[in-house]
């Protein structure tokens, strides 16, 4: 029983971070452009989050595994949080927006991959904690349901703040478990060439879907007509997925990890193609609904590829800061080709990078065996 009621506070501690994450996330663009018009600028915003976060958690992931604590960070994390995003509820021009953005990425990236390692080390059964670690793409999707619910953006500010909270006093009930310090030098390094191939797809993808994500909405809205709480019904669609997907990989997908990421890596190209032929917003459903399926494959299997190969929160930190890297880089990307050219043409562009980012993802085995 005591075990059970670890595991179901720690789904609910990543339940309500990722739930306070993505409300805000998810609708950005169109919060962004209610202080801007121009698309480059909302493409800025956007990428601001991720900017801070990559530093954040790379050097708090390292630390974490250097002190050997991940209670202290998360905890930090949720405090910080609920501070920074409540704080969006003040930021009614472009720089005061940008600048809540950034404080957001650096508290987010506090508690990122000490929650990530948490969970990994929290049983002995590895393959079970994917059903705990489902319970981010479950967050992802109330985040989202509770934005369309709301209908308003500045209550979107203060119910995310409210999510951090409830985190927190979850966090407060998790017991401290010990690990063994990781106090070698150059470790973030060489977790980084070890894994280069794995790391270089993962941001290639990431920068193609970013791209996308920046525009999406305000593709939804402007050219097909959806109102706010239909463009949360494509997004439940991807987190319900994911949130699926992850489920049962903690007991029927049992193949191996650098195959799930591979997976997740090759099959997100279809997604874009299908969304340039969509001419009514319910079509992008079925869409998001697979790239909710890849990004399963892809989070779960490189993640727990790395965590058993690596010093966890530095590998963790690494892998969320590339995301991170990506979510800066995409949105300037996307944003310029979008007011260049046309929403179509930043789904080419993701195509592209991803096939790209596909060929790459066949070389890790490669770089698996050299290494062994």
């Amino acid at each position: 029983m005591h075990k059970v009621g670890i595991s179901n506070r720690i789904r609910g501690a990543t339940f309500f971070q990722h739930a306070g994450i993505s409300i805000l996330f998810v609708f950005m663009p169109i919060i962004a452009k209610g202080v801007t018009d121009s698309l480059f600028e909302i493409g800025i915003i956007v990428a601001s989050f991720s900017f801070a976060q990559i530093l954040s958690e790379l050097y708090f992931g390292r630390i974490s595994d250097k002190m050997g604590k991940r209670l202290l960070f998360i905890r930090i994390g949720f405090i910080s949080c609920a501070i920074t995003f409540g704080l969006h509820y003040f930021a009614d021009d472009t720089g005061l927006l940008l600048l809540a953005r950034v404080g957001a990425g650096v508290a987010s990236g506090i508690m990122i991959p000490a929650m990530i390692a948490y969970s990994y080390e929290s049983g002995k059964d590895k393959i079970k904690v994917a059903s705990i670690i489902s319970f981010h793409a479950l967050g992802w999707m109330a985040g989202i349901i509770a934005a369309g619910i709301t209908n308003d953006v500045k209550l979107m500010f203060l119910v995310s703040s409210g999510f951090f909270f409830v985190g927190l006093l979850i966090s407060m009930k998790l017991p401290n478990t010990l690990i063994e310090k990781e106090t070698g030098s150059g470790t973030t390094r060489k977790v980084i060439v070890k894994n280069k191939f794995l790391f270089l797809s993962l941001l290639l993808r990431h920068i193609g879907a970013t791209s996308v994500w920046t525009i999406l909405p305000i593709m939804l809205m402007e050219e097909l007509g959806a109102e706010l709480y239909q463009v949360s019904i494509v997004y439940v669609s991807n987190t319900l997925t994911a949130f699926v997907i992850m489920t049962l990989m903690a007991s029927r997908i049992k193949i191996p990890h650098v195959l799930k990421f591979k997976i997740g890596i090759g099959m997100t190209s279809f997604v874009f193609v299908g969304l340039i032929l969509i001419t009514d917003w319910w079509m992008a459903i079925p869409f998001m609904s697979l790239v909710g399926g890849t990004w399963a494959f892809l989070f779960i299997g490189g993640n727990f590829h790395l965590m058993e190969n690596n010093p966890r929160s530095t590998s963790t930190g690494i892998f969320s800061s590339t995301i991170s890297i990506a979510t800066v880089v995409g949105p300037v990307i996307g944003g310029t080709i979008a007011f260049v050219f046309n929403y179509s043409g930043v789904m080419i562009f993701a195509i592209a990078v991803i096939l790209i980012s596909f060929f790459v993802s066949l070389r890790i085995r490669e770089e698996i065996a050299k290494n062994a």
